[in-house]
């Protein structure tokens, strides 16, 4: 059971709420080690609870600070490659922080920046941001990095696959060195274990996910048609 991962009993609270039994295979795996300061690459299929696995533990090491967190500043940063999944982070660390006094944020694009900016002004616990939004807040100080505790890179594959490597590494570049740093994945290819290599330390790694030559395969074909008949034959088939 949850209560003997070493979490908290508000946390223990927040989960029974969300009438959460038992820890899936990665929750069982990865909580002790993130509550030890331990780094972690930890690969795990989509919807097998890899949120709960950093959340949890990043939300118990928070409650334990002592530190005064200074405005623009954070102590946890999530990376994530979409607004969708970053907002759907964000929630999840409020419905398991909802007996501890831990903020949070989705900083994300496609929305008016003023109010993301205004909420940075006295400091946030755990910022859930994408990367290019993140960047033009760096850019304009709106956050700041130096009490960062935790980095988090969420669905890695996702923001590798989205052509994120570079606004990545710029991000990392500006981190302190002396942090704890995760990456969770779908899959652990080589393009994101180089990843690992150049944003994690010396880490621990638990792989959970299938081979990618396991996937379901999908069927492929293309039609060649005239222009001016793509929109009649794209009507039939559908």
């Amino acid at each position: 059971p949850f209560t003997n991962l070493g979490l908290s009993a508000p946390l223990i609270q927040a989960i029974q709420e969300q009438n959460y039994q038992q820890p899936t295979p990665i929750q069982a795996k990865a909580i002790p080690l993130v509550l030890n300061g331990k780094n972690l690459i930890a690969a795990a299929q989509t919807g097998t609870g890899k949120t709960a696995s950093f959340v949890l533990p990043i939300l118990q090491n928070i409650a334990q600070q002592t530190t005064p967190l200074r405005g623009k500043r954070v102590r946890a940063l999530v990376l994530t490659p979409t607004r969708e999944l970053a907002q759907q982070v964000e929630q999840s660390i409020k419905d398991y922080a909802k007996h501890l006094e831990i903020s949070s944020l989705a900083m994300v694009g496609g929305v008016d920046s003023e109010p993301q900016k205004q909420a940075l002004i006295n400091g946030v616990d755990i910022l859930v941001a994408t990367p290019g939004r993140l960047l033009d807040m760096m850019y304009q100080r709106a956050v700041h990095f130096d009490q960062l505790d935790t980095l988090v890179l969420d669905e890695a594959d996702r923001m590798l696959d989205m052509g994120f490597i570079d606004d990545i590494t710029k991000i990392v570049d500006r981190l302190p060195e002396k942090r704890q740093s995760l990456l969770f994945s779908a899959t652990l290819s080589k393009q994101v274990k180089q990843l690992a290599q150049t944003t994690i330390g010396d880490a621990l790694e638990i792989s959970l996910a299938q081979n990618k030559n396991s996937e379901p395969k999908i069927e492929q074909w293309l039609v060649t048609v005239d222009k001016a008949k793509k929109s009649a034959l794209l009507s039939q088939m559908i």
